[in-house]
C-alpha cells in the first residue's frame, strides 16, 4: 500500500491525489492550449478560463456528491445533519458529472464574456477532458478506493482491511474499477483525438459540438456499464439502476438526439 500522504510541509500534508489531480488537470490545459493554437486561436483562452473551470468544476463535483451520498456514509442526510462538511473536501467525495457540469458551465461564461463560440472551444477541449480523467482515476488508487466487487481474476487489486467496504471485509482482491475507466478514457481520447484532425482533403470528420457532444456519450456509456460492477453507489429507491446510471442515460439519449437533430 503506498502512502497517500506524498510529503509535508510542516504540519500541512500534501496527498498524492491532489498531485495526481492536479496533473490530469494540467494535462486537460496543455492540450487543449495546444489544440487552440494549431487552429488559430490565442492559446491564452485555454487556461484562462481552465481558472474558471476548475473552480466551477470542483462546486459541481463536490454538490453532485453532497446530494448523491455513498451508502457507505451510513445516512443519507448526513450532509443536511453536518451542513459544515459539505466544504470539507479532504473528507473526500467528488463527483464527475458534477464536475463536467461545472466546467460546461465555466467554458460558456468564459467564452461569452471573451466574444468566443462556446461550441468550438468545448470541442478543443473535448479530447483532452477523458485525458486528464484518465489520469486523475489513479488517485483513486491510491486511495484504496473505486473498486469493484471480489474477483480472482489475475489483475484484481489488493484492499487494506481499513479500506474495505462493510459486508466485504473477508474478501482481500477486488475489481480494478479505476483501472477501467482510466482504460476506457485513454481510448476516448485516442478516438476523439483521430475524429478531431481533417480527412484527407481537409475538410472535417465532423460538425461544430460534435467532438464533445461524442465525449460524453462515450464516457457517460463507459461509466453506465462500469456501474454494474461499482460498489457503494447511490440507488433512488429500489431502482435497479444507480443514479449514475440513470444520469447517463440521460445524458447518452439527450445529448444523441441534439447531435441527430
Amino acid at each position: 500500500m503506498i502512502d497517500p500522504v506524498a510529503f509535508r510541509i510542516g504540519s500541512f500534508a500534501i496527498y498524492w491525489y491532489g498531485i495526481i489531480l492536479t496533473s490530469g488537470i494540467l494535462a486537460v490545459g496543455l492540450l487543449t492550449a495546444k489544440r487552440a493554437e494549431r487552429a488559430g486561436y490565442d492559446p491564452d483562452h485555454a487556461w484562462n478560463a481552465l481558472m474558471l473551470c476548475m473552480v466551477l468544476g470542483i462546486i459541481g463535483a463536490r454538490l453532485y456528491h453532497v446530494f448523491t451520498p455513498t451508502p457507505s456514509m451510513g445516512d443519507p442526510l448526513y450532509y443536511w445533519h453536518n451542513p459544515l462538511q459539505i466544504f470539507n473536501l479532504r473528507r473526500g467525495g467528488l463527483g464527475i458529472y458534477g464536475a463536467i457540469i461545472g466546467a460546461v458551465i465555466g467554458i460558456i461564461i468564459y467564452a461569452r464574456r471573451a466574444g468566443l463560440d462556446p461550441w468550438v472551444w468545448m470541442d478543443l477541449a473535448a479530447p483532452a477532458v477523458p485525458l486528464g480523467q484518465a489520469i486523475g482515476r489513479w488517485g483513486n488508487f491510491i486511495n484504496q478506493e473505486l473498486y469493484g466487487f471480489p474477483t480472482d481474476l489475475p489483475w484484481a487489486i489488493y484492499i487494506s482491511p481499513e479500506n474495505r467496504l462493510p459486508g466485504y471485509r473477508d474478501y482481500e482482491r477486488f475489481h480494478p474499477l479505476f483501472l477501467y475507466e482510466s482504460l476506457w478514457n485513454l481510448a476516448a481520447f485516442g478516438l476523439l483525438m483521430y475524429l478531431s484532425r481533417p480527412k484527407a482533403d481537409g475538410t472535417p470528420r465532423l460538425l461544430k459540438g460534435e467532438l464533445v457532444g461524442l465525449y460524453v456519450i462515450i464516457y457517460s456509456l463507459g461509466r453506465f456499464l462500469l456501474e454494474f460492477l461499482r460498489l457503494d453507489t447511490p440507488f433512488i429507491g429500489s431502482s435497479a439502476l444507480s443514479i449514475a446510471q440513470i444520469f447517463s442515460l440521460v445524458l447518452i439519449a439527450g445529448t444523441g438526439g441534439v447531435m441527430i437533430y
